[in-house]
């Protein structure tokens, strides 16, 4: 009933995503990352030092500090030690014990030891929302988005996705922040979550689109930006996007062309769904964009001008 010994194998990356049912987009004013039994109990199962666990830690260090510096909370659960059978319920069952009652096995890894405004929520079953005071906390905070990283990504991590859908709350499961007991059991839960539950995205993919919202007056998205954000979308290559080709057609459904409106006000362009639906191509996209902007740096210098 103990942990089975994890035999190394390659972190899934951007190419390994199935394709999301849904286009949400994270916001540094709505999201909190979550740190999921980043302990040494869970962690002694992997080879030292190879895939998946050298990318786990260093990707979910690289997601910490972006989200500390937005101001984003983070939020770590961690399992207690020495847990009675009356605590540990079915788990006894399936697991065994669990962490013993010293100090190293329920420590969090030194490598992503909890900072002194970090949360740490003690964790009792699966899934980081039962008897922890999760959803509690993301309420009071105003937050409706949950970054998921940690382990293991097909029990613990995929129950909370699950869980956080069923709050209204929108989930991330970072692909490659994750570790599992085996690559099969890793590509499992991304499936799953990205047909029935969340998003399932990338380190680089989240840092990219936690940007703070662009200041007025600022220059208006790249055209090359553009094309890479609906590329995303559509699982493709922006190199594989004509100009005028009718983006509709090419798969962009609905729900994505309203992810691209919220994702690109957050940079301050003024757009809606309508004028994006009735144009669909990247060349009328990037026009409408552009002159998004110069609408907004004229009102921005006609009102810096105006007496007082």
């Amino acid at each position: 009933m103990a942990l089975p010994a994890i035999s190394p194998y390659p972190m899934p990356g951007e190419a390994d995503l199935p394709r999301n049912k849904v286009s949400w987009t994270p916001d540094p004013k709505r999201a909190v990352l979550l740190i999921h039994d980043m302990q040494n109990y869970f962690l002694n199962a992997f080879t030292p030092g190879q895939s998946p666990v050298t990318e786990l830690l260093a990707n979910i260090q690289r997601l910490k500090q972006h989200c500390a510096a937005l101001g984003i909370p983070v939020v770590y659960s961690a399992q207690p030690g020495g847990q009675t059978p009356e605590q540990r319920g079915l788990q006894l069952d399936l697991w065994g014990p669990g962490i013993n009652g010293g100090p190293h096995q329920k420590q969090i890894v030194d490598a992503l030891a909890p900072g002194e405004n970090d949360i740490l929520l003690t964790k009792w079953r699966y899934s980081a929302f039962i008897k922890t005071g999760l959803l509690e906390l993301l309420r009071e905070r105003g937050r409706d988005q949950l970054i998921i990283t940690g382990i293991y990504a097909h029990i613990g991590c995929l129950q909370t996705a699950s869980h956080a859908f069923m709050h209204d709350v929108q989930a991330f499961l970072v692909a490659d922040a994750l570790g599992d007991f085996s690559l099969e059991n890793h590509q499992m839960a991304l499936n799953y979550a990205a047909r029935l539950c969340a998003v399932t995205t990338t380190t680089q993919r989240v840092i990219d689109e936690l940007r703070p919202a662009t200041a007025q007056g600022e220059q208006p998205l790249s055209r090359q930006q553009v094309r890479e954000d609906v590329a995303e979308l559509l699982l493709q290559g922006p190199s594989e996007i004509g100009d005028d080709e009718n983006l509709l057609e090419r798969g962009l459904d609905s729900i994505r062309i309203m992810s691209l409106v919220e994702r690109w006000r957050r940079t301050g362009a003024e757009i809606s769904f309508v004028e994006l639906a009735e144009r669909p191509t990247l060349t009328d996209w990037y026009a409408l964009l552009s002159s998004s902007a110069r609408g907004v740096t004229a009102t921005s210098q006609g009102q810096s001008h105006r007496p007082s």
